[in-house]
């Protein structure tokens, strides 16, 4: 990682700026960590398995886990990865690093050997946390064909693992000889997440975040939704992702709330949890939103504790919105909009009383200014007139993980160039019209296609490939490949899916349809006209509605 970017970025004169308005806060994870555990140690924080965890017992293992990495050589800066599900052991690892001056690294569970070998070089982590295995996968199996393939690899920690190896140590057991952790060394500036999104080169870009920036958004949610100790946070979200990471790992300490947390998704189990827990809000993308509805409708269940759910990362249809809002009553169902860069550009809405506005737009902009800038030109644009969003303010990124990344990031004035194209209303609510980038979202993740395409491109039978957004009722949108392969040959979709599984592809980025075409549409300079190929499956969902 670029370190002098990143110092330059702490010593700006916007830096300066937030400081002294106080839109930085100037503390860390381990600071409202320690609050908590010496004010209400016994409090519930952390809902998870069945198991139900105190701030006193996070805060203990936290510091076991700090002395641990430590002890084995760990210094302030290092960068920690973990590889996890939605278990209460990444709150620990989360708080261990806020002790050690250490910054995190998620990475989604479901990525494979390509995806996490390049992310674990490109940040340098000295050690990663991953369960030996979770849904059909090996991770440690995994770890180690990426060092046979000569990417470095970090120390492996395996969490409610069996295995104990030299490169392979276990959680449970880490720190357990050490001396006790005391204090913290992190900063408000420390960098504190390496957080990977695709771009539209197929390579991952890293975000980094300092403290500073994610406590303002959290400060944001907080006043926003009027957040205090009584709520309880139900979260699907995978905490690898900025949603589940900010509510379940950061928020926890920053709000003083019970976090409930499903490392699978279940809308049945969901509404238990909601009913049991008395669960009051939520974050989450819409397949979420969608089966959660749908499954309260179905079982005529009453949730009078759940007051919020926001809902983004993916298209959200204004049906969905008014249809969850009759199915929840007493509960704000709204679209929100950001991403991992500027994590909340908009809250939705906090009156009942816009319930309408919120399924029609992305919500109302909080702690953030933002611009709709000419797509072409950079200049600024009128209420109404669609154009790209623009984003600024104390929650944003600081950089990227790269110079040459960062370098085009931002205009003049500091705005970040967000991709996305919308409009923004004379009292501030953000509507989402499209984007810039040719990424996918399925059900909040953002894929790129040219990752898909180069595979493609790679097989032997393949002349061309595309691959384009197709609408899909649950997810929003999934991929879907066009190619135009060489004479004689033939290809389906399940082979195109072989093969692709051979490449160790993560499956969520696997094509859900294939057509084989004999030319593709085209620019008279040779590039292919993606907005034809979309246009033509939007066309076939029409019809097929």
């Amino acid at each position: 990682m670029d370190t002098l970017v990143w110092s330059r970025c702490v010593r700006s004169a916007a830096a300066d700026a937030y400081r002294a308005s106080g839109a930085w806060m100037g503390r860390t994870t381990a600071d409202f960590a320690e609050q908590r555990a010496r004010q209400t140690p016994q409090q519930i924080a952390v809902v998870e398995g069945g198991r139900r965890l105190t701030y006193a017992f996070l805060l203990d293992e936290a510091r076991r886990i700090a002395a641990g990495l430590r002890d084995l050589g760990l210094r302030p800066g290092d960068v920690i990865s973990f590889q996890l599900p939605n278990w209460w052991e990444s709150v620990v690892v989360n708080l261990a690093a806020s002790l050690g001056g250490w910054a995190v690294n998620p990475i989604v569970p479901i990525y494979r050997d390509a995806e996490v070998g390049f992310i674990l070089a490109d940040c340098g982590a000295k050690v990663i946390f991953v369960p030996e295995q979770f849904r059909s996968i090996d991770y440690v199996d995994m770890l180690r064909r990426i060092a046979v393939d000569g990417t470095a690899r970090p120390l492996i920690v395996t969490v409610r693992g069996q295995e104990e190896s030299p490169d392979a140590l276990r959680y449970e057991t880490l720190g357990r000889a050490s001396a006790t952790w005391e204090g913290h060394a992190a900063t408000p500036d420390s960098l504190k997440l390496v957080l990977y999104t695709s771009g539209t080169t197929g390579r991952p870009k890293g975000v980094l975040h300092s403290y500073n920036t994610l406590m303002s958004e959290l400060r944001a949610i907080t006043e926003f939704w009027n957040v205090g100790e009584q709520d309880v946070v139900i979260m699907p979200s995978p905490v690898t992702h900025i949603t589940g990471y900010s509510y379940a790992l950061e928020y926890v300490f920053f709000a003083g709330i019970k976090v409930v947390l499903m490392d699978r998704w279940d809308a049945a189990q969901a509404v238990a949890l909601i009913q049991a827990e008395q669960a009051s809000l939520t974050v989450g993308a819409t397949p979420f939103l969608a089966e959660l509805t749908a499954a309260v409708e179905k079982s005529g269940a009453r949730l009078p504790s759940f007051r919020l759910f926001a809902s983004g990362g993916a298209p959200v249809p204004p049906n969905l919105v008014l249809r969850a809002s009759r199915a929840m009553p007493g509960c704000l169902v709204c679209r929100v909009y950001g991403s991992s860069e500027s994590p909340t550009v908009t809250l939705g809405i906090n009156d009942a009383a816009d319930q309408d506005r919120a399924a029609i737009t992305d919500g109302k902009v909080c702690n953030n200014e933002v611009c709709i800038a000419d797509p072409v030109t950079g200049e600024s644009l009128p209420a109404g007139v669609e154009g790209e969003i623009l984003v600024r303010g104390p929650e944003v990124m600081l950089c990227y993980s790269r110079e040459e990344d960062t370098r085009d990031a931002f205009d003049a004035d500091g705005f970040f160039r967000t991709g996305d194209l919308g409009t923004l209303s004379q009292d501030g609510f953000i509507t989402v019209t499209g984007r810039k980038k040719d990424l996918i979202i399925r059900g909040g993740e953002n894929l790129s296609p040219k990752e898909v395409e180069d595979l493609l491109h790679a097989h032997p039978d393949v002349l061309e490939a595309a691959v384009v957004a197709m609408p899909h009722a649950r997810l929003g949108e999934t991929p879907c490949a066009y190619v135009v392969l060489k004479p004689g040959c033939g290809m389906d979709l399940a082979q195109m899916s072989s093969y692709l599984d051979s490449k160790r592809l993560a499956r969520q980025k696997f094509p859900e349809q294939l057509f084989v075409v004999d030319a593709m549409p085209k620019t008279a300079s040779g590039k292919v006209l993606k907005h034809v190929l979309r246009a033509r499956l939007a066309n076939a969902a029409k019809g097929a509605a």
